[in-house]
This record gives C-alpha cells, sequence and structure tokens, in this order.
C-alpha cells in the first residue's frame, strides 16, 4: 500500500488545517492507522491513531480537544483536521498504516518504526 499525504502548509496561530492521506489500496477493518510528526531536532512522536475497525482512537495529550482523526474506507482515506493550531504544531506530519497492529499498539511504537506502510510527509508550520 502506498501513502500520499496532502494538505499541509502554513496556517496562523489558532487557524485550521485538513491533512488527507490516500491509501493507494483498499483499507478495512482490519487496519489501524495514524499520524505521526517530527519537528526539527526532535524525535518522531504519535500524533493520533484510529482503528478502522470500530473507529477507537488515541490522541496525543496536547492535540487532545484540538485534532481529530478519521478514516473513509469507501476512499481509503485517513484525515486529520487540526484546529486551534499553535506553534508547537509545526512539523512534518506522515502517516502510517498498518494491518499488523492495533491503533493503540501503533500510537504506542508505531514512531519507532512499524511493519506496515508510511507517507512521505507534509509540511506543517504554524506562525505566531
Amino acid at each position: 500500500v502506498q501513502l500520499v499525504e496532502s494538505g499541509g502548509g502554513l496556517a496562523q496561530a489558532g487557524g485550521s488545517l485538513r491533512l488527507s492521506c490516500a491509501a493507494s489500496g483498499f483499507i478495512g477493518g482490519g487496519h489501524a492507522l495514524g499520524w505521526f510528526r517530527q519537528a526539527p531536532g526532535k524525535e518522531r512522536e504519535p500524533v493520533a491513531c484510529i482503528s478502522a475497525a470500530d473507529g477507537s482512537t488515541y490522541y496525543k495529550d496536547s492535540v487532545k480537544g484540538r485534532f481529530a482523526i478519521s478514516v473513509d474506507t469507501a476512499r481509503n482515506t485517513v484525515y486529520l483536521q487540526m484546529n486551534n493550531l499553535e506553534p508547537a504544531d509545526t512539523a512534518v506530519y506522515t502517516c502510517a498504516v498498518t494491518r499488523y497492529y492495533t491503533y493503540s499498539y501503533l500510537c504506542g511504537f508505531g514512531a519507532r518504526g512499524i511493519l506496515g506502510s508510511w507517507g512521505q510527509g507534509t509540511q506543517v508550520t504554524v506562525s505566531s
């Protein structure tokens, strides 16, 4: 499965962006999907993950209430709606899909590398 992200760009603090990640193959109930980010000089970290089976989600504490992850299995696409953006959200955002692990495992351990598919990343820059 190949993944292609879109929707990144420049936003002002308090603004919104919506990231999309389109998969070339089938995304169904057996998949977990997630968004990760990496800021300059920092390690990659999980942002949000979702189960395609039942919609269960995990969010990094600092984005709870501001970001929302969703999946459209009809379009094989996962989204990340980002509201009330902060300069600290500036990073390269990358999506990941796996059918080997749960969404909680994906976010718990996926930042270190996990068996699945990864996108190329899209830059999000938030100005103050």
